[in-house]
């Protein structure tokens, strides 16, 4: 599990939507560690927890497939190359001022565009193979691109799941050989849990006021932070900006530079926040800041994935519920449909040079089938040459 995802923590460019291409590519599709509509239920329980979406359902896959060490595996697989990135850019270390129209980052974005293009052709595929369910996709597309919005994320994921109940029959429950599970937490354990996620985003802020501790409050705002925000990746930013910024722990230009680093290391945007706890101006700053910070941002997420998901395996057991989720899962095709065009199309194809490389990049993994690890890297190299 820790080997399977590093790979996709040093090689997964392109922001959460992209990185859920690359772990169906390599889950689904090369690994086969569970169906296709296994994957998609996950992605639509992640869109509907607060946190990082793409990091939550990476949890989810380790969770299942290896428990609670497999679990934290693969969130500290997937987290830690972009987390020591930015930590040491952060110290002094990294390499300063990323040019982001630098050819080798260029051929990277562009070489998403075609991970998440393959994803999308091959979840439609299966996800939405007959009239009600593309037409559910491609309504899920209109509400995501009208109301560009976590709330309209939500929206269509709740309308596809309605309509599924109606309208989608015939649907066949995943089996446990297609998914291959181990099996997870126990309903109990999960209610434990989701009880503290909610005890500790409300006693916090209380023991941050009793104590003044500077330690408690970095906790306290990164659990917040993690906690409140629907959508993930950018969407996190102004809450992040406003704990450190106008709190004046960060300085804005250090706020700026650590921004623009984080859009050239692979991996979630929210190890960003270990950015921001390193070049703190009070204490704990450095290494011990940036861990603190990183663990408390995640720790929501972990604690909302690990709770919810005893519930959720035995509620996608339930017919009336496979309908339900069958819609969702044309949903989520509408979801990726509408983000492969923005941002992951805008921001990646911004000329000429960038259509060839996510052209290429779609070729090789769609009919020379090659790793979508070789097939960035091979972007990178393109991009040097061409950009």
């Amino acid at each position: 599990m820790f080997r399977a995802f590093l790979v996709l923590g040093l090689t997964s460019f392109g922001g959460p939507v992209a990185h859920l291409g690359y772990f169906r590519e390599a889950f689904v599709v090369r690994r086969r560690w569970l169906s296709e509509n296994a994957y998609a239920d996950l992605v639509a329980l992640c869109q509907f927890l607060p946190g990082p979406a793409s990091s939550q359902v990476g949890m989810a896959l380790g969770l299942r497939r290896a428990g609670p060490l497999g679990m934290l595996a693969a969130w500290t697989a997937f987290t830690l190359p972009s987390a020591v990135l930015l930590v040491a850019f952060a110290l002094g270390v990294g390499v300063a001022g990323v040019d982001p129209d630098a050819g080798w980052l260029r051929g990277l974005v562009a070489a998403a565009v075609a991970v998440v293009a393959h994803a999308v052709l091959g979840m439609a595929r299966t996800l939405a193979p007959d009239r009600p369910r593309a037409t559910i996709a491609v309504a899920a597309l209109a509400v995501a691109v009208l109301v560009p919005t976590a709330l309209g994320q939500v929206t269509a994921i709740v309308v596809g799941a309605l309509a599924g109940l109606v309208w989608v029959r015939g649907v066949a429950g995943t089996t446990a050989a297609e998914d291959a599970v181990t099996p997870a937490l126990r309903r109990r354990t999960g209610a434990v849990l989701l009880g503290l996620f909610a005890l500790l985003l409300v006693l916090l802020p209380v023991l941050t006021a009793v104590t003044g501790s500077a330690a408690v409050g970095l906790v306290d705002s990164s659990y917040r932070a993690g906690s409140l925000v629907f959508g993930g990746g950018h969407v996190v930013l102004p809450l992040l900006e406003a704990e450190t910024v106008h709190r004046g722990l960060v300085g804005r230009d250090d706020f700026l530079a650590g921004y623009g680093a984080a859009q050239a290391v692979p991996g979630p945007l929210f190890t960003f926040a270990a950015y921001l706890g390193a070049v703190r101006t009070a204490a704990p700053g450095g290494l011990a800041g940036a861990g603190l910070a990183l663990v408390s941002i995640f720790a929501p997420s972990a604690l909302l994935v690990a709770g919810g998901l005893p519930f959720w395996e035995r509620l996608r057991s339930s017919p009336l519920a496979r309908r339900a989720l069958a819609g969702t899962g044309a949903a989520v095709v509408g979801l990726l449909s509408a983000a492969l065009y923005d941002p992951v199309f805008t921001d990646g194809v911004t000329s000429t040079g960038t259509l060839v490389v996510a052209v290429a990049s779609f070729v090789a993994l769609t009919v020379w089938r090659a790793p979508a690890w070789a097939v960035v890297l091979g972007a990178s190299c393109a991009g040097l040459v061409l950009l």
